[in-house]
């Protein structure tokens, strides 16, 4: 396998086009090991999301899924077809986790291009993303904007 091969052909600075929105192709199941292995890892002491006895009494009744996993995942689907060709990650924000997610439930991704700018480099430009998350009934779960420098075409080695 040639290494032009695990890049595709659409995903450069100018393939790009602010105004399209993109449904990425996979969902992901959110298993507990997920949640609680990162969780734990990260040292959050939120008990919501690892203690299934004091959650049982909550409004959930269950444990929440960790919002940094959530996030993970949703730019983590994101990834394929809007990070193969960056160079760096420039920015995350406006962050927003809208509903809960809990063990069991299946995440896909979405993309909006808000915005492609040209840098002050001639190999790449920055492109401005909102992402946003939804479990498998359409409930949107994360909203995002993550802003990337991404490679042009003409910088591309040999294909």
């Amino acid at each position: 396998m040639k290494i032009s091969a695990l890049t595709a052909a659409d995903n450069y600075f100018e393939d790009f086009v602010p105004g399209t929105v993109m449904r990425h192709a996979r969902g992901k199941t959110v298993e507990a090991i997920e949640n609680v292995m990162i969780t734990n890892l990260v040292m959050n002491t939120a008990q919501a999301h690892f203690n299934e006895h004091a959650m049982k009494q909550n409004r959930f009744g269950q444990r929440l899924t960790f919002g940094g996993v959530t996030a993970a995942l949703i730019i983590g689907l994101a990834s394929q077809d809007t990070a193969e060709n960056a160079l760096a990650e420039l920015s995350l924000d406006k962050i927003r986790f809208t509903n809960p997610v809990f063990h069991g439930d299946t995440l896909y991704a979405f993309t909006e291009v808000l915005a492609a700018i040209p840098a002050d480099r001639e190999d790449a430009g920055i492109v401005h993303f909102r992402h946003w998350g939804v479990k498998e009934n359409d409930t949107v779960v994360f909203e995002g904007e993550r802003r990337v420098l991404i490679k042009r075409r003409s910088h591309w080695a040999q294909r």
